[in-house]
């Protein structure tokens, strides 16, 4: 789904020739991620696809643009105070980065369930962590309270031109790398990579239409737009933690206003599809919330002209979760399948079923055999298998010959035949 936004000239707040001196300022401190043409996504989409691959940045992701930026512009006497953040992971370990780099004691609040290898990198990075706060947002609280009380600098992670000045940098790489681009689709969460890169691309002339792709469950632009002011989401649920963000500031809202097309949101299957896509074809590592616009365009590129350039903003990624969310990618695509069958309980039933599935090609991953289960007769038993399938038409292949043979399937509750 999507929101039309007219696109006008208005004045913005941020600076062409700012965002240059960005550019100079982060050189030698940042990388130039390269630009890698993707000939299966350009076949799906009908045009021309590159992706920026800001995963591959140091520090997993594009925030170090815009930590470093901030923090160099402090006085000597706030660098003196040091600096505080709250994040989740890309943003703290930015923030880390930037202040190691540039000598500055740094604390970083971090959600008590926050991913431990994010963890272990922020401390690694030189930060003092503090494992405070339910969610990012009473870790973001809890970080203001300590600033307030201790005089170190807040450093938000989106809401400060200085921030949305260097992630704008990553705007003027891609019209370097792609001068011709007309679409450019970004990761969107509080709006500082979007409204950056929107301002770099049209404040240096390019015609190019820039489109924010939010996760479904956290999307906060297209009810703050519609309403001219940022409005707070009440819940947000998204394996896309980098972008949940439950509103936008006004800075990135307005900017966004005047120099975005278009947002568009995508499902949790949809990224999941998006991250074993960029695995499988790509063969890069990206996080759910750097993967949103690839998730786009496997939606559909309607409207959307080439060449078109994707942002994968991060790579960022629990191992573990990184499993979970692939193996929920394989499903999605109908490469993995759980089904629930009752069988007879009599000797060589089992056996005469899973001959059966084998007939059907597919790869049998486990096997569950339950007698106990409520609801079952005394003379029956449950199976419950997971098998790995070629696709969606092998799968309803497996099901209708399965029901051919008269076996009753069934679907656990997150599983959809």
């Amino acid at each position: 789904m999507s929101a039309a936004i007219p696109v006008n000239d208005d004045t913005s707040p941020i600076r062409l020739s700012e965002i240059e001196q960005a550019r100079e300022l982060l050189r030698g401190v940042t990388s130039c991620t390269p630009i890698e043409t993707s000939t299966s996504l350009s076949a799906m989409a009908g045009v021309p696809v590159l992706l920026k691959c800001e995963n591959l940045q140091r520090a997993g992701s594009f925030k170090l643009r815009g930590a470093f930026t901030r923090l160099s512009a402090l006085s000597e006497a706030e660098r003196n105070r040091g600096v505080i953040a709250a994040s989740a992971g890309n943003h703290a370990q930015g923030v880390a980065v930037a202040a190691r780099e540039l000598g500055i004691d740094c604390v970083v609040f971090m959600p008590t369930g926050a991913a431990l290898p994010k963890v272990t990198a922020t401390r690694g990075y030189g930060a003092e962590v503090r494992l405070a706060g339910e969610d990012l947002a009473e870790s973001i609280e809890l970080a203001q309270d300590e600033a307030a009380a201790s005089g170190r600098v807040f450093i938000p992670p989106f809401d400060h031109v200085d921030i949305v000045t260097g992630q704008a940098t990553l705007g003027l790489e891609v019209l370097e790398q792609v001068p011709e681009v007309a679409t450019i689709i970004v990761p969107t969460g509080g709006g500082g990579l979007l409204a950056g890169v929107a301002a770099a691309v049209h404040l240096s002339g390019s015609c190019a239409r820039v489109v924010g792709v939010q996760a479904e469950g956290a999307a906060a632009f297209p009810a703050s737009l519609a309403q001219g002011a940022p409005v707070r989401l009440t819940r947000m649920a998204t394996i896309a933690d980098g972008i949940a963000v439950p509103v936008p500031s006004a800075l990135t809202l307005g900017i966004v206003r005047e120099h975005v097309a278009e947002i568009r949101t995508v499902t949790e299957e949809q990224i999941g599809e998006a991250m074993l896509f960029l695995s499988e074809r790509a063969k890069l590592v990206v996080e759910p919330a750097g993967a949103v616009g690839v998730a786009a365009l496997l939606d559909g590129a309607q409207g959307l002209k080439g060449p078109v350039v994707v942002v994968l903003s991060g790579g960022n990624v629990d191992t573990l979760l990184l499993d979970r969310v692939l193996l929920h990618g394989l499903a999605a695509a109908g490469r993995f399948m759980e089904m629930i069958v009752r069988l007879p309980d009599r000797p060589g039933s089992l056996v005469k079923f899973l001959t059966a599935l084998a007939r059907t090609e597919c790869n049998v991953v486990s096997v569950e055999h339950d007698r106990t289960s409520s609801g079952l007769a005394a003379t029956d038993v449950q199976i419950g298998v997971k098998v790995e399938t070629k696709g969606r038409e092998h799968k309803v292949e497996i099901i209708s010959e399965l029901k051919r043979l008269g076996y009753d399937v069934g679907f656990p509750a997150v599983e959809k035949a």
